[in-house]
């Protein structure tokens, strides 16, 4: 399959290191991806709450560039965007009226039919295309992962049709894949406070608060994430948490894409690690993995 990828605000932004590990575990395990063209911003949080209109039009409008590269797909890293993407395909589905608007907006017609994919869903079918296979160079035995979902890739699971929406895999096969140890914990698809660290600061204290430290109860060394905005939360406010909470916490924040990088033998400096608030490094070393 060849995907049109589409990086999102953030992956160009604050979450370049997950842009980079993104595109460099896909050159590895040969998954075709090609930037879309002039794409802008799906519209993410405040568009949604201004116009239903905006919220549909600015992703379907990245989802019509898409359809002209004559890809089988959109792969969207960020779990907001995928978030949007696949709303706006359900609302167009959903609405004639609006499908009208959107297409009148967009001055071309769109059936809202591109297929969307967060990067998890395409890593799960790169490994059950055995991809994967006799390329791990970096053993991770040993190293303890709480796979965190958040809620935008599960919710609400009539749209996005991610995996199972209370007990989602996808992290966790991949965990797997990789020779790390998947935990069973209980925040793995709670909200982390999202969009609210702007505007309620206290509330994301209080919800990431809670996953760090049930995170850090379940014994991982680290957490793997596949969204911008909760790896903002519970690494670059960890401090702040702390303070919050009362609770040492020092549990690093590392993109999934980060840990299969480091599986296939990628150093912490391509992958970005080094980026993180929460310095990883230390972390792994006492896990064993070589850094």
């Amino acid at each position: 399959m060849k995907y049109a990828f589409y990086p999102g605000c953030s992956l160009d932004s604050s979450a370049r290191e997950y842009r980079e590990s993104t595109e460099i575990v896909a050159g590895d395990l040969g998954i075709e991806m090609e930037e879309i063209p002039e794409w802008i911003c799906c519209g993410s949080t405040p568009a949604h709450m201004a116009s239903k209109l905006l919220s549909v039009t600015l992703p379907a409008y990245n989802l019509v560039r898409a359809r002209a590269m004559g890809v089988d797909g959109v792969v969207a890293p960020c779990a907001s965007c995928y978030s949007r993407l696949k709303t706006a395909n359900y609302r167009i589905a959903q609405s004639d009226d609006l499908k009208d608007k959107v297409e009148r907006a967009l001055g071309e017609p769109y059936e809202g039919d591109v297929p969307v994919y967060h990067v998890l869903e395409v890593l799960a079918m790169a490994l059950d295309e055995g991809r994967l296979e006799g390329k791990l160079q970096t053993n991770l035995a040993g190293l303890k992962v709480a796979g965190y979902y958040g809620c935008l890739l599960v919710r609400p699971p009539e749209i996005t049709g991610f995996d199972d929406a209370e007990d989602p895999q996808f992290l966790d096969r991949v965990t797997r894949a990789i020779g790390a140890e998947p935990v069973e914990w209980r925040h793995k698809v709670e909200c982390c406070g999202a969009a609210l660290a702007f505007t309620q600061t206290d509330v994301v204290l209080k919800l990431s608060g809670e996953i760090l430290e049930d995170a850090q109860y379940s014994g991982a060394h680290v957490i793997s994430v596949a969204c911008p905005l909760c790896h903002s939360n519970l690494d670059l406010r960890q401090r702040d948490i702390e303070k919050y909470t009362g609770i040492n916490l020092e549990i690093p924040v590392l993109y999934v894409t980060e840990l299969l990088g480091l599986a296939l033998g990628h150093s912490a400096g391509e992958l970005g690690l080094k980026k993180h608030s929460i310095n990883p490094i230390p972390a792994l070393k006492r896990a064993g993995v070589k850094v």
